[in-house]
């Protein structure tokens, strides 16, 4: 497939979002609202133009990715700047055609042309280490709040760029969207049905209660949620055995959700 990669152009902005709209509607919620975060980036100082491309195949947008400024705040309070990207939308017919590998691998080297020090982000924990990106933790580099997670990854641009750069990762405000912002927002698209989110029940049926139990403790109520843990995490909670990962990979593709990586290559977890 012939994949042309070129920066998103003012004329572009509408159709970004549609595309945007259809790449995310009914994956992490019944409907989505990175539309409206993407119509949000655009306007803030912190949204990066340079690193705005999108893929064209056939003359056709089919895919986006953006990119924002964000940091990473020591305990002295001192603020180091990073990159921060997302969202990568591609339209449902041409995923899995390497055109989210290809906006990724280009703006990647284009940020690291421009000299930008880093990137942090989060993301699909079994997804992006096989770009390079590593656990936030790897760097001393947590959530907001303190905490630690395998979603949270960051990816040094250059040698040593993170050697000495700790603390907590902050996106810009406009990353925070308000449910009723997005649902008056959406209401500018055509009319689109909401999907229904299978609930984590359909497969805590089928596991043994040590299992049950961890999978509650974390508050996860729909099996979409399990996508924001990485293999790695879910193996590590009490519970989860052999049969646990072989039961929740099964109900996961039975829905149509990529199977857990619960054994990454060694070059993922370096």
């Amino acid at each position: 497939m012939d994949i042309r990669l070129r920066l998103e152009e003012p004329a572009d902005y509408r159709f970004v979002e549609e595309l945007t709209r259809e790449a995310f509607w009914g994956l992490n919620q019944p409907g989505c609202d990175e539309h409206l975060l993407v119509h949000k980036l655009r306007k803030i100082r912190a949204f990066v133009p340079e690193l705005d491309f999108v893929a064209e195949v056939q003359g056709k947008i089919v895919g986006n990715i953006m990119y924002s400024k964000a940091k990473v705040v020591d305990e002295r309070g001192v603020e180091h700047k990073v990159l921060t990207f997302g969202p990568v939308s591609v339209l449902p017919e041409y995923q899995g055609k390497g055109i989210g590998k290809a906006l990724l691998e280009h703006t990647i080297a284009e940020a690291r042309r421009l000299g930008y020090t880093a990137i942090v982000f989060y993301g699909h924990p079994d997804y992006y280490p096989r770009f390079g990106f590593r656990r936030a933790e790897e760097f001393n580099i947590t959530t907001a709040s303190g905490t630690t997670r395998d979603s949270l990854m960051a990816m040094p641009l250059h040698e040593g760029a993170l050697c000495g750069i700790s603390g907590r990762f902050y996106e810009d405000p406009v990353c925070q969207i308000d449910p009723e912002e997005a649902a008056e927002f959406d209401k500018d698209f055509p009319p689109k049905e909401k999907r229904e989110l299978e609930p984590v029940d359909i497969l805590l049926e089928k596991l043994a209660p040590p299992a049950q139990e961890a999978i509650r403790e974390r508050g996860i109520k729909y099996l979409t949620t399990l996508t924001r843990f990485s293999g790695l995490e879910i193996a590590s909670w009490p519970g989860i055995g052999e049969t646990a990962k072989a039961i929740i990979n099964d109900v996961l593709v039975k829905h149509g959700y990529p199977p857990k990586v619960f054994n990454p290559p060694k070059e993922w977890c370096v």
